[in-house]
């Protein structure tokens, strides 16, 4: 199937490694022009080599930035105009978690968790609409954590955010032409990654989880979000509008 990406300009936050990476190269993969972004500059130094190396250097540029905070998300929305022009495809990928319970929870990790998730989520789209034209799509990564109990309680919280977020989004945007959905991916393993490091430290436990919560018997793979996120980014999704598609081989158990 043609998703009718070529030469589209896509921008992903936290696509440095993991989740992000592999959702950026997907869509590279389909035509799209990049903008990747993250903090760290020399992991983000790292990726945009490699896809330089894979589609071209004109097709690809990289932006070290804090997207939680305005001056951050809007040096990639710049870069991206200058680059590009336009921005196509918006991929809202920054998140992280906390404290496990809520007896340890506190007001500080409370605000980082809406820090991590939220904030990034709104800032990057005020950023990017401006260069958005008719046909482009906003795709929100939140979890399934978003969509039902489980997880650290901030997290929980600021992922149910992000699913809400979304559906405002959506019925606010579409009239201009602009689609908003979101995906709530399960546990997905990649290497440096929270599940990777639980697997170390405790690989009966570890797969003693997967056994219980996951029906596939298996974790995700990157490859496996980036391809829905692909697909719903893609002209090929036009009536797919205010979603939140679960990823996660059977694992939530919400309607």
């Amino acid at each position: 199937m043609d998703l009718l990406l070529e030469n589209k300009v896509a921008v992903v936050t936290g696509s440095s490694r993991g989740l992000g990476r592999a959702m950026a190269f997907a869509l590279a993969e389909e035509g799209c022009r990049l903008v990747l972004c993250a903090r760290g500059a020399e992991a983000l130094e790292a990726t945009w080599q490699e896809a330089r190396d894979r589609f071209g250097a004109a097709r690809v540029r990289a932006v070290a930035a804090d997207v939680s905070t305005v001056a951050g998300a809007s040096a990639v929305g710049e870069a991206a105009r200058q680059a590009f022009g336009r921005v196509d495809v918006l991929v809202n990928n920054v998140g992280g978690s906390g404290a496990r319970t809520f007896q340890d929870m506190d007001e500080a990790d409370l605000q980082q968790a809406l820090d991590r998730n939220v904030w990034p989520t709104v800032l990057m789209s005020k950023a990017a609409l401006p260069l958005m034209e008719p046909g482009s799509a906003i795709v929100n990564v939140a979890s399934i954590w978003g969509r039902e109990s489980g997880g650290a309680p901030g997290y929980n919280l600021a992922k149910a955010a992000v699913v809400s977020l979304s559906k405002s989004m959506a019925r606010d945007l579409v009239g201009q032409g602009v689609r908003v959905c979101c995906v709530a991916p399960g546990s997905i393993l990649f290497p440096g990654g929270g599940w990777e490091r639980r697997q170390k430290a405790d690989p009966e436990g570890i797969a003693a989880f997967v056994t219980r919560e996951i029906p596939a018997g298996r974790f995700g793979t990157p490859e496996e979000l980036a391809a829905v996120v692909t697909f719903l980014a893609s002209p090929k999704a036009s009536w797919v509008v205010g979603a939140c598609l679960p990823v996660d081989g059977g694992q939530s158990r919400a309607f």
